[in-house]
């Protein structure tokens, strides 16, 4: 059998003055006769695995699979294309010639969609099933007739037949937004992560992670041990050095740098080549203290300096893949998409931590932060309206006298889309907190801007702290207005924000404004 290569781009087929359908009853040629496998009129499956342009005609090499589950190849010869991966339904003719039709629902593929489903600005995410090129009109120009699974929305798992200019790989995922009945603008995966790989990774982080507090916690435990390595010692001063405390969030240029410090722009930091100028980026401190526990851990002497053998850093991406995942099975799977993030202490880590406790706890504290970050980019999407949600989530441990506070943040800018240019573009901010201060205890804060107009609710658990803050808040709206922003309302509750899509302060701010 001769090789058949499938590297050259797939060539355009005949002209034809209008589009030519999806291949169906394409009458091929075995180069070899099939032997009994099908009798004249029997069908099977079939998936073309490579194709090769030979003179005027194209070799496939098709894998067929009979009703019994065996499997085999076969060579034919076609006078048009077809892509690697289409799959198929092959009719026998004779023992020497097939019919071919493309596979994946082509009849009853959609061809239009239901707005009242799928409202302007739906963001749609589909793998591409099959690809076929065509020529237009007398102009002969190139485009591809392409049939996609929907994999969310009320319509997951129809199948979308389109039209387009791209060469949209087979088996891959596309993001398109909705912009009409018959029209779909394909969001590029450069500026924006699939959404399906996503939510896997958020689930998968989600289940590992661990509060910072339990690690931190542990570290101060063991800061004055004179057995101690240096460059673990070096890595947990330089953790440590790196936190801000109440004084620095308290200003704009310290709470600016604080957030660039969190870890959240760790990746674009090294994207940008800046890996070697991170000494206080809380998430790059939180490997390092990794790599340091990694190699003492191996060589089985607690807090040893000594560098660990070939043998055993060889051993260190299984030790840390056994580690991880014991951690993932700890406990359930959390929500990883409600702010914020509950609180969550290892099982099984009372005492003094050793070193595997260490890296469980330093894991553990790494995945949070990751969780976080995907948070952050899997509420950041185009609304039903067209508006652009950008969302920034974050974690950082602040420094409270002796004491560290894990403080959550969740930023998020609401941008509409003008249908026009008669109306003005607008931006909503809202930005939310949690943190748990003693003797304050645990608060929320959820404050909204639109239009140089400001409204906030605060929730605390204790009501001697709901006291407190309701005695301020009337020196808090001076403040406020003497900074030069309009105050709306301002209040305080006690107890938790309400579960949903939805606050109640969100329903007035809306109808407030309207």
């Amino acid at each position: 059998m001769s090789e058949i290569s499938s590297s050259r781009p797939l060539p355009p087929s005949p002209p034809s003055s209008r589009p030519s359908a999806v291949a169906a009853d394409l009458a091929v040629k075995l180069l070899q006769p099939m032997q009994g496998l099908l009798a004249s009129g029997e069908t099977a499956k079939a998936e073309v695995i490579a194709l090769k342009e030979v003179a005027q005609s194209f070799q496939l090499l098709l894998k067929l699979t009979l009703a019994n589950g065996r499997q085999t190849t076969l060579e034919a010869s076609s006078s048009r294309p077809l892509a690697q991966g289409t799959a198929l339904t092959v009719t026998a003719l004779s023992e020497t010639r097939l019919a071919l039709a493309v596979l994946a629902g082509g009849d009853k593929a959609l061809t239009s969609l239901d707005l009242k489903q799928l409202p302007v600005g739906t963001l749609l995410q589909g793998k591409v099933i099959s690809r076929e090129s065509l020529l237009q009109g007398r102009s002969q120009q190139v485009f591809y007739k392409i049939l996609v699974t929907l994999l969310n929305t009320p319509l997951a798992g129809s199948t979308l037949s389109l039209e387009s200019p791209l060469q949209l790989p087979l088996g891959s995922l596309l993001s398109a937004q909705v912009q009409g009945s018959q029209a779909l603008n394909f969001l590029p995966l450069s500026g924006r992560l699939d959404q399906l790989a996503l939510n896997q990774q958020l689930g998968t982080q989600s289940n590992r992670q661990g509060s910072l507090e339990g690690l931190f916690s542990a570290l101060q435990g063991l800061r004055g041990n004179a057995d101690m390595s240096e460059g673990l010692r070096t890595s947990i001063d330089k953790l440590f050095g790196s936190l801000p405390d109440a004084a620095q969030l308290s200003t704009s240029k310290g709470l600016a740098m604080a957030l660039e410090n969190s870890g959240i722009l760790l990746e674009s930091k090294l994207l940008g080549g800046q890996g070697q100028a991170l000494p206080t980026d809380l998430k790059a401190n939180l490997l390092r203290l990794i790599t340091q526990l990694l190699p003492n851990l191996a060589l089985g002497a607690p807090l040893a300096g000594a560098n660990a053998s070939s043998a055993m850093a060889q051993a260190m991406p299984a030790l840390a893949r056994d580690l991880l995942g014991s951690l993932g099975k700890a406990s359930l799977r959390q929500q990883a998409l409600n702010f914020p993030l509950p609180s969550r202490l290892l099982q099984d880590m009372e005492g003094e931590a050793d070193l595997e406790t260490l890296l469980k706890l330093a894991a553990a504290a790494l995945s949070r932060l990751q969780t976080h970050q995907l948070s952050s980019l899997a509420q950041s999407q185009v609304g039903p309206e067209g508006n652009l949600l950008t969302t920034w989530q974050l974690e950082l441990p602040m420094r409270n006298q002796q004491e560290l506070v894990p403080l959550q943040v969740k930023i998020q800018r609401d941008e509409n889309n003008p249908q026009n240019k008669a109306e003005k573009k607008e931006t909503l901010w809202k930005i939310e907190l949690a943190f748990d201060l003693d003797p304050l205890g645990p608060l929320q804060v959820l404050a909204q801007l639109a239009q140089g107009r400001l409204s906030s609710q605060l929730w605390a658990e204790q009501s001697s702290t709901v006291n407190l803050i309701d005695a301020e808040l009337d020196n808090l709206r001076q403040r406020l207005n003497a900074a030069g922003v309009q105050v709306g309302e301002l209040a305080c509750s006690q107890g938790m924000p309400p579960r949903g899509p939805r606050t109640t302060l969100e329903q007035r701010w809306v109808d407030e404004t309207a």
